[in-house]
């Protein structure tokens, strides 16, 4: 297992985002708890202090819940209806309970993957790179390259 240094020189193993994710637990020391409510993150990690203003896993975890959940399990009912023509009391008891479990579960495993995933991928806002050095001329007349910084 790799570790990862701070400016502080504390060393912290490098946690993988799957398993960190998945239970709810800091990126960064894989103690601490990740959330305070069923979605909602906390402000920092309470046994490392990692802030997580970092985490932005925007609508991802709805996403993947929609693509490889809601659709198979909106497939069943659609499927039931037409085939049997149950009455609407057979969709209480299957399609509702079925929907709700495929949509709701795993949202906060899925949301917590995400954040641990930009934590350990070091993920952020794309941002421009600096220009590449330009040639200049100087007061004698002769080209040079300009200095990056």
């Amino acid at each position: 297992m790799t570790t990862q240094t701070l400016e502080q020189g504390e060393v912290w193993p490098k946690l993988e985002p799957i398993r960190t994710g998945i239970a709810g637990r800091c990126p960064r020391c894989g103690k601490g708890h990740l959330f305070k409510g069923f979605l909602t993150l906390r402000e920092g990690c309470e046994v490392c202090g990692l802030s997580y203003e970092f985490a932005d896993p925007a609508d991802g975890p709805a996403f993947f819940v929609i693509c490889f959940a809601c659709v198979p399990a909106v497939v069943f009912a659609l499927v039931l209806q037409i085939k049997l023509e149950p009455p609407f009391w057979v969709h209480l008891v299957t399609t509702l309970p079925l929907i709700l479990v495929t949509c709701l579960l795993p949202l906060r495993p899925l949301k917590g993957w995400l954040v641990c995933s930009q934590f350990f991928f070091k993920a952020g806002e794309g941002r421009l790179v600096a220009p590449a050095p330009q040639e200049t001329t100087n007061p004698q007349g002769t080209v040079r390259e300009a200095s990056a910084g």
